[in-house]
C-alpha cells in the first residue's frame, strides 16, 4: 500500500497532544491550532468525516491560574474544568470561520465500560457526523474518580490517556484512518533524543512486541509517550484501520499529509477484522477481576474453545455475572478477556470441576462454560 493509498480515507479521527496545542513558552498557540482547523475545514468540505480527540485542558486551566504542576487529582480536576471551557471555545470560533458546527463530547472510562452507554455513544458521534459536525472529544478529566476512589485500586482503566481514547473511538465508529499528530516525527529506530544517529521507520507492517518495544515514556506536560501511541497503533490496526504517527509542529501538516507528502509513520491494516463486540470485549472495559486457567485451558482457548470449569486454576478479585474480566495463563500474562458466565464466588467453587458437576456445587447452572468462545477476545 502506497502513501497515496494510505490517505485514501473517509472517517479520519485526529488526536492532538498537549504539547503540539501550546507553544514553547507553555501557553496555547493559536497559530498552530487554527492551521489544523483551517486544513480540516478543508477536509470536512471535500466530504471526508472528521473527529478530533484533544489534549490541552489540564494545561490550560494550569496557565490561566499561574501554576508551576498539578500533582494531585483535585488539582487536576480543578483546571480540566477551568481549561475546558476555553480549550473549547477556541475549536468552536475556528469552525465557526469556516461555516463547520463544532460539537463537544467529554467522556469518562464508563462511557466505554459500559455497554449500553457504549452503544448509545456511537449513534450519537454517527449522527453528528450524518449532519456534517465535527466532535471535538476529550476525557472528562474533571468527573473521572476512578484514579481516586478505593474500590478501582485493582482495575486496568480502558483509557487513561487520550492516545488510547482515539484509539476507542476509532474503533467504535469503524474509522478509516486515526492520525495521531505529536512532537515527534514518527517511529524511530532508536530514541532520537538520545541516539542522534537514530532512523525513522516510515513503515510499520504489524505491531508487534519488538516494535512496541522501541516506545518511550510520555514528555513533560503530556500523560502519553510513544508506547501508548504504538499500543493505540496496534489496537486500531488490529481492526483493520490504519494510522499514521506525524510531528503536529510541521506547519499545515494536515494538508501535507494529504497531499501524500511523505510525512510519519504508517501503520498498516490488518486482516483480522474483529467484531464490534470482540473489540469492546477487548479494549474498552475496565477490567476488576481476572481468572488463572491452565496450559491445556490455554491452548484451547486459543483454538477459540470455551473456557471449561475445569481448566481454571484460580480467581482474583471480585466480579458478578456478566463482567468482562481478564483471562491470564500460569505465569500470570494475560492473554484474552471475556464476558463471565458465573459470579467470582461460584467460579472459585468450581475451579477445576467437570461442567457436569456445576448443578451439584451451586444448585443452579447457567451455563457449561465460564465463558463461551463467542464471549473471548483473544490478545
Amino acid at each position: 500500500m502506497d502513501r497515496q493509498e494510505f490517505i485514501k480515507a473517509k472517517r479520519i479521527v485526529f488526536k492532538f497532544g498537549t504539547n503540539i496545542l501550546r507553544g514553547d513558552d507553555g501557553y496555547v498557540s493559536l497559530p498552530r491550532i487554527f492551521s489544523f482547523i483551517e486544513d480540516l475545514s478543508h477536509l470536512v468540505r471535500q466530504g471526508k468525516e472528521v473527529i478530533v480527540v484533544t489534549s490541552g485542558a489540564v494545561g490550560l486551566g494550569k496557565k490561566r491560574l499561574g501554576l508551576e504542576s498539578t500533582e494531585g487529582v483535585a488539582l487536576k480536576q480543578a483546571c480540566a474544568a477551568i481549561g475546558q471551557g476555553k480549550l473549547m471555545s477556541i475549536y468552536e470560533t475556528g469552525f465557526d470561520t469556516y461555516g463547520i458546527v463544532a460539537s463537544q463530547i467529554l467522556l469518562t472510562e464508563d462511557d466505554f465500560s459500559l455497554r449500553q452507554r457504549y452503544l448509545s455513544l456511537r449513534t450519537t458521534l454517527n449522527k453528528l457526523l450524518e449532519l456534517g459536525v465535527v466532535p471535538i472529544i476529550n476525557q472528562n478529566d474533571t468527573v473521572s474518580t476512578v484514579e481516586v476512589h478505593p474500590q478501582f485500586e485493582h482495575m486496568q482503566v480502558c483509557f487513561s490517556d487520550n492516545d488510547k481514547l482515539s484509539a476507542l473511538v476509532a474503533s467504535e465508529l469503524d474509522a478509516d484512518l486515526l492520525v495521531i499528530l505529536s512532537d515527534i516525527e514518527g517511529l524511530y529506530d532508536d530514541n532520537p533524543k538520545i541516539n542522534p544517529n537514530a532512523n525513522i521507520i516510515r513503515r510499520v507492517d504489524e505491531v508487534t512486541d519488538d516494535i512496541l518495544a522501541l516506545g518511550t515514556d510520555a514528555s513533560e506536560g503530556g500523560r502519553g509517550g510513544m508506547r501508548t501511541k504504538l499500543k493505540a497503533a496496534r489496537m486500531v490496526t488490529r481492526f483493520g484501520g490504519k494510522v499514521l504517527i506525524a510531528n503536529g509542529k510541521i506547519p499545515y501538516v494536515i494538508g501535507k499529509i494529504f497531499n501524500g507528502e511523505e510525512i510519519g509513520t504508517m501503520f498498516m491494516p490488518q486482516t483480522e477484522g474483529l467484531s464490534d463486540k470482540k473489540r469492546w470485549i477487548g479494549y474498552a472495559t475496565n477490567i476488576i477481576g481476572q481468572i488463572v486457567v491452565n496450559n491445556g485451558a490455554k491452548k484451547a482457548l486459543m483454538d477459540q474453545k470455551s473456557l471449561l470449569p475445569i481448566g481454571v486454576v484460580d480467581v482474583i478479585h471480585e466480579f458478578n455475572k456478566g463482567d468482562v474480566i481478564s483471562i491470564l495463563d500460569e505465569t500470570h500474562n494475560e492473554f484474552a478477556r471475556g464476558i463471565v458466565n458465573y459470579d467470582s464466588g461460584s467460579c472459585r467453587k468450581v475451579i477445576g470441576s467437570h461442567s457436569d458437576n456445576i448443578m451439584k456445587i451451586l444448585g443452579f447452572k447457567n451455563y457449561d462454560a465460564i465463558i463461551t468462545r463467542d464471549n473471548i477476545t483473544l490478545l
